[in-house]
């Protein structure tokens, strides 16, 4: 309690210390009314510093506790209230689930990692779930040890990062079940991973203390820096859209502190501000369009966000949204799912111990127009290159939508997985009919079904002719006895 007042008298003097001129500056976080939460969620017990939460426009997932094995939780993002004790639930791990994340490029897929030692990507129908669902699309083996991170590739198609503890970072080509690149540069546990805007690197933070930039391609890391935060309790690192690195950690004395770096030049960091004292880890939520963060600490009871810019101080902090219970994990809206005709500029799904709050992050504004300051072009579900052209050296940043009609979720697609091994015997997912590809037919026999088709569809017709005509003759007969 001591460490949350002192952190919020902190970043008070800090908001004070400077007045300056920003769009972002009246932020304002409120919770939503009780019916339009989640309740009567069992969310994870797991000791495990993840988020334990994933959101795209469409669904909500929450690993949740589970007997026997690892499951979570997936609700259509409109389906608010309390849930059903027999909700079915995604249950294939037979180890608890540690993290998951939905697919940038399509709302349907999510993927997960677990205690025993497996990733599995998972196809989700657009309805509520009408029953459990235990088969995966693929499951991916190669750690030795538990998967406590999974992490989608921001612009290529079908590419997925996983890293255990095992200290071994893997990327996949989901699309045919096969591991692109392993890296083992890391000797000790890996705390988090952060793509870079296009995907070219990723850096990481370790238990050995270590900040590092990875370039996967090279399989070598290309920058590094010891102790950004002199405490030896765990640290979060995220790239920003201009190529700095956002970190939070704690300083030699327990304090929370975050730090804003330059990896082209580790020496000095850009800034370094502390916050408070607190145990908690804190979570950063990065929005690329309003270049703002949010940090959300496990076990607070509150999130702080700053804006990042390229004036002094560099981060500069807006405002704390309070509440009363205190988080166990949180979600981040993509900008594709926000309304922007109330000028909402994030939301967070905070989990408690059995409900998920959403909180509403808005810019207070007079106009009903459309605030195009508010809302730049954002990343789009369209990937921007294949998993060969990326592994092939290429570097596509993401490709804008518009957001001045809203955005409207596209239809689910089928994610297809192509074993290039033909003699493994891992059960695929039945596919209906409807699904088969025809241009794989040979042409004559392709002429001889349409054809087929084309007799059947005239026999039909004729004989519905004929009944008809019988009907009449009969509907006369009986007339006429009568």
């Amino acid at each position: 309690m001591y460490g949350d007042k002192k952190g919020l008298a902190t970043t008070r003097a800090m908001s004070r210390s400077i007045v300056r001129q920003s769009k972002f500056r009246h932020v304002f976080g409120q919770a939503v009314k009780a019916e339009q939460g989640y309740d009567d969620i069992r969310v994870s017990k797991v000791t495990w510093d993840s988020s334990f939460c994933a959101v795209n426009p469409k669904f909500l997932a929450v690993i949740v506790e589970s007997s026997g094995g690892g499951a979570f939780l997936v609700l259509p993002v409109a389906k608010t209230g309390r849930v059903d004790k027999n909700y079915p639930l995604v249950i294939g791990h037979s180890g608890p689930v540690l993290d998951i994340d939905w697919c940038p490029h399509d709302d349907n897929v999510l993927a997960s990692g677990s205690e025993d030692c497996t990733a599995m990507v998972w196809q989700i129908p657009d309805n509520s779930l009408t029953r459990p669902i235990s088969e995966p699309v693929v499951v991916l083996e190669g750690h030795s040890k538990r998967v406590g991170i999974v992490l989608w590739h921001p612009t290529a198609r079908n590419i997925l990062l996983t890293a255990g503890s095992d200290n071994l970072i893997i990327i996949w080509n989901v699309g045919t079940g096969e591991p692109l690149v392993s890296l083992d540069d890391h000797p000790d546990l890996i705390y988090s991973i952060s793509w870079n805007r296009n995907g070219s690197l990723f850096c990481t933070t370790c238990k050995d203390r270590r900040l590092r930039v990875c370039d996967p391609r090279k399989r070598e890391v290309v920058a590094e820096r010891l102790a950004p935060h002199e405490g030896i309790r765990p640290m979060r690192a995220i790239f920003t859209k201009d190529g700095n690195i956002f970190t939070t950690g704690f300083t030699r004395m327990s304090q929370r502190e975050l730090g804003l770096w330059d990896p082209t030049n580790f020496e000095d960091p850009i800034a370094l501000l502390e916050l408070d004292t607190s145990n908690g880890v804190l979570l950063p939520y990065y929005d690329p369009d309003a270049n703002m963060v949010y940090l959300c600490g496990k076990g607070d009871s509150s999130v702080r966000y700053f804006e990042i810019t390229e004036e002094p101080p560099y981060v500069h902090y807006l405002n704390t949204f309070s509440s009363k219970e205190p988080q166990r994990g949180m979600g981040f809206m993509p900008k594709r799912g926000v309304d922007v005709t109330k000028c909402e500029i994030a939301r967070l799904f905070k989990l408690l111990d059995k409900k998920c709050e959403p909180i509403t992050m808005t810019v207070p504004r007079k106009s009903d127009l459309f605030q195009d300051d508010l809302y730049p072009d954002t990343a789009g579900p369209e990937p921007a290159m294949e998993p060969d052209e990326w592994l092939e050296g290429r570097d596509e940043d993401p490709i804008l939508v518009s957001l001045r009609d809203g955005y409207v979720p596209p239809k689910s697609r089928e994610l297809r997985v192509s074993k290039k091994n033909l003699l493994d015997s891992r059960p695929t997912t039945r596919r209906s009919m409807s699904t088969c590809d025809t241009n794989s037919l040979p042409p004559q026999l392709l002429e001889r079904l349409l054809e087929e088709l084309q007799n059947l569809k005239a026999t039909v017709v004729s004989q519905e002719k004929r009944i008809c005509e019988l009907e009449n003759k009969l509907s006369q007969y009986t007339n006429g006895t009568a």
